[in-house]
C-alpha cells in the first residue's frame, strides 16, 4: 500500500510539473522547421550541441594588432572558436565601436564562411541596437524608448522598429538585444531611459508593437529586411532596491506577476524569439537561477519555444558576486538547469569544458541540453540563416535615407513633453535674441544618450557631426544674428559621465545681459548600465548655480532638460517661465526642439514616468491609497503625500484640449465582457494638436489593497481647431483583474471609477471571478 501511494504521488508530483498540452502554443508550430531542427540535432554530437549554447564577444577573435575601425580576426583563434569548441554565436562591436555596414558585412562574412565549414550551422550574430542602427555608422539614430514612451503613438514605434530592423539587417546582423521593458520605476536606476517608462501597460503595447516592427507579422519566417528581437532584462530589473544597476530587488509574487511580467509575455504573444535574463537577484534568488521563472513562467505556462540567453558574463556572476555556486562549474550547472539556454560567457570557452563534463557526469540531463540547441537551431531556421547568411549592402538602398531621417525627426517632435509654460511664453515670438546655455547645448553626445556608436556614448560628436546640436538647430531657425552661447557649465568629457569642467557662470550672465530670453539646457552627459550610477538624484550643484545666476538678470528662462531620468530641479523650476523635458530624443533632437520652440510642430508628449520633487520622494503614480493619507490627527501626528514635480501622463500644448460627456456602453459588467468608453475631444485654441487620450481605473474596494488608479487603455488623435472627436477606447472586463494575495488572478464584485481628463464615469462588477490558470 505504501509503494502505491508512493508510486501515486509521484505521478501526481510529474503532471503538477508538465506543461499543460491545451495551453496554445505562443508561437504556431512550423513543422516544416521542426524536422529540420530534430534531423540536425540527431546528427550533431555533444561538444557541436554545446557549441551551440555558447556566445563570445567579437573582441576574442580579434587579430593582435590589427586596430577597432580596421578590425582584422585571427585565424588561429577562429579555428579555436569554431573548429574545436563549435560556437554557435558571436555578439557586440569591434573595441566598443560602430561599424560601417560594408564592415559588417566583411567581418559576418569571414565568420559564417568559418561557421559553415566548421560546424555546418550558421552563427547568429547579435547587437545591442537600442534606439536605432546603434553600432552601425551612417544610420538612423532614433529617440531613445523612453522618448517613445513619451510620444504613446503606437504607429511611430512599429515604424522605428522596422526601420532599425532593416538597417541592422544592411550590414548582414540578424538579431538585437532589444527591446527592454523593465519597467522604470526608479528614477534613479541608470537604465530608466532605455524602457518606455514606468507603467506596465504602456510597455506592454509598445513592446507588442516593436515586436511586430523588428520581426514582422510571421515569427516562424523572418525576411531579410527584419530581425529577431530578444527582450530584456526579463524582469524586476528596473526596481532595484538601491536605484543601482544590477543590484537585488525585493518584489511581491502579485506585483511580479500583475506587471513586471505583462510586458514580457505580450512581447512573446506577439512572437519574440528570444528573452535576455536579469542580471541580479529578486527576493534573493539570482534570476539567472531561478527554475521557477525561467522554465515555469516563460516556457511551459506560456508554452513558448523561444530562447532564453543571459546577460553578459552572468553565469560567472553567480558565483563571483552572488555567491551561490562554489566555482563556475557549479554556477553552469545551476543556470542550465533553471532554464538558461545560451551563455553569453564572453571571453572564455572554459563554459564549454566545463559543461560538457556536466553533461558526462550526469549531473545536467541530455534532454535539458537537447531542449536548449532544439530552441538555438529553430530561431536560426526562423530567421532563414540557413538560407542566406550575408547580404549584399547595396540590396538595401534606403540604409540612412532621407525617408528614415524624416521618421526620426517626427519621433523627437512627438517625444518632447512641455511641463511648463508660463502665460504661454512660448512658442517665442519672431525677432527674439536668444542666449543659449549650459553644458548640453551644443552636444550630440547628451542628445542621443548611451547605446549610440559605442556603449557609453563617447564619441557621438564627432560620429554624429553632420548633425544639428541645440545651439546649431537655434542658428539655423533664428538666425546667427539672434542667437548667442556662452555655456557656463561643460562636462570633460574626457572623465567620468558626471563629472563637470571649472564652471564659468559669469561669461553666460554677461552674455545674457544682452539678449531677450536665455534657455538654459540643462541634464546630464551620456551614460550607459553601471557606470551610470549615482547617489544624489539633484541636479549638479554647478547647473543649479547657472540658473540661479541667470535668474537675477531679469530675463526670462526656458529650462530644456535633456537627461535619461528626471533629475530633481525643485529649487530652480519657480525661476523659470517654460520647462521642456527633451529627454535623450537622438541624431534629429536638435531639430525637433528648434521646431517646437518656434511653434512650428505643436508639443504633444506626456510623460511615461512621474517626475519627483525630491530625493526622498520617489514614487509611480499607481501607489498605494495610504501613501497619499493627509494628516492623521490623535496619538500620532503625521502625514502621507507622494508628491511630483509633475504627474505621470503630464504634459502641456500650444492649443487647448477640452474633454466632455465620456459614457460607456455597459455600467454593470462581468470579466467576458467588452466595455467601450466613448470621449468626445476638442480642440479650443487656434492651431492643430495632438491629444494622447489616456483612460484610467480605480478598483474603489479591494480584497488586497488597490492601486489608486491604472492606465487601462490609451489612443492619440490629432484635432483641428475648433474640431471635435469622439475617440473609443476599448477593454475587457477581466483587464479589471489583479493579482491577489494567494498570487491568483482575480476579478472581484464591486465598483470601479474611470477617468480620462476631468471626465469620470462608475461602473460595476456584477460578480467576481478567480482564474486557476497563472495567466489569464
Amino acid at each position: 500500500m505504501k509503494q502505491i501511494l508512493t508510486l501515486f504521488l509521484a505521478i501526481v508530483a510529474l503532471y503538477a510539473c508538465t506543461p499543460k498540452e491545451s495551453t496554445k502554443p505562443a508561437i504556431a508550430k512550423d513543422s516544416d522547421i521542426d524536422q529540420k531542427v530534430e534531423s540536425l540535432l540527431s546528427k550533431m554530437t555533444l561538444e557541436e550541441k554545446i557549441g551551440q549554447m555558447t556566445q563570445l564577444t567579437i573582441d576574442v577573435l580579434h587579430e593582435p594588432g590589427s586596430g577597432n575601425q580596421d578590425f582584422q580576426m585571427s585565424e588561429a583563434i577562429m579555428d579555436t572558436v569554431f573548429g574545436i569548441y563549435k560556437v554557435g554565436s558571436i555578439l557586440n562591436t569591434p573595441g566598443n565601436l560602430a561599424q560601417t555596414p560594408e564592415k559588417w558585412q566583411e567581418i559576418i562574412s569571414k565568420i559564417q564562411e568559418k561557421s559553415m565549414k566548421e560546424i555546418g550551422i550558421p552563427c547568429i550574430y547579435g547587437l545591442d541596437q537600442n534606439h536605432g542602427t546603434t553600432y552601425t555608422m551612417g544610420g538612423i539614430l532614433f529617440p531613445q524608448p523612453l522618448n517613445l514612451g513619451a510620444t504613446f503613438n503606437r504607429s511611430l514605434v512599429r515604424q522605428a522598429a522596422s526601420i532599425t530592423a532593416y538597417e541592422t539587417r544592411t550590414g548582414s546582423t540578424p538579431w538585437t538585444f532589444c527591446p527592454t521593458v523593465d519597467l522604470g520605476r526608479d528614477a534613479r536606476w541608470p537604465r530608466m531611459w532605455e524602457d518606455y517608462g514606468e507603467d506596465a501597460y504602456v510597455n506592454a503595447v509598445l513592446v507588442h508593437e516593436a515586436v511586430l516592427g523588428f520581426q514582422g507579422e510571421d515569427p516562424n519566417h523572418i525576411g531579410k529586411e527584419k530581425i529577431a528581437v530578444c527582450i530584456k532584462h526579463y524582469m524586476g530589473y528596473g526596481a532595484a532596491v538601491s536605484g543601482k544597476d544590477r543590484t537585488p530587488a525585493v518584489i511581491s509574487k502579485q506585483e511580479l506577476r500583475e506587471k513586471h511580467f505583462a510586458p514580457f509575455m505580450e512581447a512573446i504573444k506577439a512572437g519574440a524569439l528570444s528573452i535576455m535574463v536579469n542580471s541580479a537577484s529578486i527576493n534573493g534568488m539570482p534570476v539567472h537561477a531561478d527554475y521557477e521563472l525561467l522554465t515555469v513562467w516563460l516556457k511551459e505556462d506560456l508554452n513558448w519555444d523561444g530562447v532564453i540567453v543571459t546577460d553578459w558574463a552572468d553565469i560567472n556572476n553567480l558565483y563571483t558576486r552572488e555567491k551561490i555556486a562554489a566555482d563556475k562549474k557549479e554556477a553552469i550547472k545551476i543556470a542550465i538547469n533553471a532554464g538558461i539556454d545560451m551563455a553569453m560567457e564572453p571571453y572564455s570557452w572554459d563554459y564549454c569544458i566545463d559543461l560538457k563534463e556536466l553533461v558526462e557526469e550526469g549531473e545536467v540531463k541530455m534532454s535539458r541540453i537537447d531542449d536548449a540547441v532544439r530552441r538555438i537551431l529553430r530561431m536560426k531556421y526562423r530567421l532563414g540563416l540557413f538560407e542566406t547568411t550575408v547580404y549584399n549592402t547595396q540590396d538595401f538602398p534606403l540604409f540612412g535615407s532621407k525617408e528614415h531621417e524624416d521618421v526620426a525627426l517626427h519621433a523627437a517632435e512627438e517625444s518632447m513633453v512641455l511641463l511648463k509654460n508660463q502665460e504661454s511664453f512660448l512658442p517665442l515670438a519672431e525677432g527674439k535674441k536668444i542666449l543659449v546655455t549650459g553644458p548640453n547645448a551644443n552636444s550630440m553626445r547628451s542628445l542621443n544618450g548611451g547605446w549610440s556608436y559605442s556603449w557609453q556614448g563617447i564619441g557621438t560628436d564627432l560620429f554624429a557631426s553632420k548633425h544639428n546640436t541645440i545651439l546649431e538647430a537655434f542658428t539655423k531657425k533664428f538666425g546667427s544674428n539672434n542667437v548667442v552661447y556662452e555655456a557656463g557649465v561643460t562636462y570633460n568629457n574626457e572623465g567620468q559621465y558626471w563629472e563637470e569642467n571649472a564652471p564659468e557662470i559669469e561669461k553666460a550672465v554677461a552674455a545674457a545681459l544682452d539678449v531677450d530670453v536665455i534657455f538654459a539646457c540643462i541634464g546630464e552627459n551620456s551614460y550607459c548600465e553601471t557606470p551610470g550610477n549615482l547617489t544624489d538624484l539633484t541636479l549638479s550643484q554647478n547647473q543649479l548655480n547657472l540658473v540661479k545666476a541667470l535668474s537675477k538678470t531679469g530675463k526670462p528662462i526656458v529650462l530644456i532638460l535633456n537627461e535619461g531620468r528626471p533629475r530633481i530641479i525643485s529649487e530652480i523650476e519657480p525661476l523659470a517661465k517654460a520647462v521642456v523635458n527633451i529627454m535623450l530624443p537622438g541624431n534629429h533632437g536638435g531639430d525637433a526642439l528648434a521646431n517646437l520652440i518656434s511653434g512650428d510642430v505643436n508639443f504633444s508628449g506626456k510623460l511615461p514616468f512621474s517626475y519627483p520633487k525630491a530625493v526622498n520622494s520617489l514614487g509611480s503614480y499607481d501607489y498605494k491609497p495610504s501613501e497619499q493619507t493627509g494628516t492623521m490627527e490623535g496619538a500620532y501626528n503625521y502625514n502621507s503625500e507622494m508628491s511630483f514635480q509633475w504627474a505621470f501622463g503630464y504634459g502641456l500644448s500650444y492649443t487647448g484640449i477640452e474633454y466632455s460627456n465620456l459614457s460607456v456602453d455597459k455600467t454593470s459588467f462581468t470579466a467576458d465582457d467588452e466595455l467601450t468608453f466613448t470621449v468626445d475631444v476638442t480642440n479650443s485654441g487656434e492651431r492643430a494638436g495632438k491629444e494622447s487620450v489616456l483612460l484610467f481605473s480605480s478598483d474603489l474596494i479591494a480584497s488586497l489593497t488597490p492601486d489608486v488608479r491604472r492606465l487601462r487603455a490609451f489612443e492619440k488623435v490629432e484635432i483641428q481647431p475648433g474640431e471635435t472627436k469622439t475617440v473609443t477606447l476599448k477593454i475587457k472586463g477581466s483587464d479589471l483583474a489583479f493579482v491577489g494575495y494567494d498570487c491568483k488572478w482575480v476579478l472581484e464584485k464591486g465598483d470601479f471609477r474611470i477617468q480620462t481628463g476631468n471626465q469620470v464615469v462608475e461602473i460595476s462588477c456584477a460578480e467576481t471571478k478567480k482564474w486557476e490558470t497563472p495567466n489569464r
